[in-house]
């Protein structure tokens, strides 16, 4: 696929087929994507990746302790709710999922399944679990940098005929993460990515986000 083909044309895919992803297929994804540029190469990313049965493990730890009503424990800063037009745009985007999906504004149990679905990474035959190294905790680069090869992973397997979607429910609970995954304690959990092969018969995988304009998000100075 042309570059732009692949940034234009990938999507968010919260649907998958149950097949299963070679590893040497995903081995190839990572070895594109840590090409990202890393801020004086410290390249501090790591990777872990799951299938099968440690995955259906973390699925239920993370379904089982939200229903139960349990706090989240995200190791990776949230921050505060967002407002104003991010939040608009955060309502925008559900709006259009629940739209494909055909879930009703007043049906709560069909709100809190597909929130379930994101707790079970959106039943993905992959995960692939976002660290970074502890001793870089506190760079705003590292952030930086894990931003930048998460987006170039999913690129990466979009050109193969693989979807993705990037989610923080996954890791939300991180004690059962860190058991289920087997993750040390030098490294810190950031981020989730879903990896499959799109459904494409699942309704949400048709959705495309809106983008604010070039003219909204740019300023041109001495040009």
């Amino acid at each position: 696929m042309e570059f732009d083909d692949v940034v234009l044309g990938r999507r968010s895919i919260r649907g998958y087929k149950p097949d299963p992803v070679p590893r040497e297929l995903i081995e190839e994804i990572l070895a594109i994507a840590m090409r990202a540029p890393s801020s004086m190469n410290t390249q501090p990313w790591n990777f872990t990746v799951l299938t099968g049965e440690p995955l259906d493990r973390i699925r239920q730890g993370n379904t089982e302790r939200n229903l139960a009503g349990i706090p989240h424990s995200r190791e990776f800063r949230t921050g505060h709710a967002f407002a104003g037009v991010h939040r608009d745009r955060q309502v925008g985007v559900a709006k259009q999922l629940f739209s494909a999906m055909g879930i009703a504004r007043d049906d709560a149990p069909a709100r809190q399944d597909w929130v379930l679905r994101g707790f079970r990474q959106f039943d993905a035959p992959v995960c692939v679990i976002i660290t970074y190294d502890r001793e870089l905790a506190d760079s705003d680069d590292t952030a930086f940098d894990c931003g930048a090869v998460t987006t170039a992973l999913v690129n990466a397997a979009w050109s193969r005929g693989l979807g993705c979607v990037i989610n923080s429910q996954g890791i939300m609970q991180s004690p059962v993460v860190r058991e289920h995954a087997g993750i040390a304690e030098d490294q810190v959990i950031m981020k989730a990515v879903a990896l499959g092969w799109p459904d494409d018969s699942f309704p949400a995988n048709a959705v495309v986000s809106e983008r604010k304009s070039v003219a909204e998000a740019a300023r041109f100075v001495g040009f």
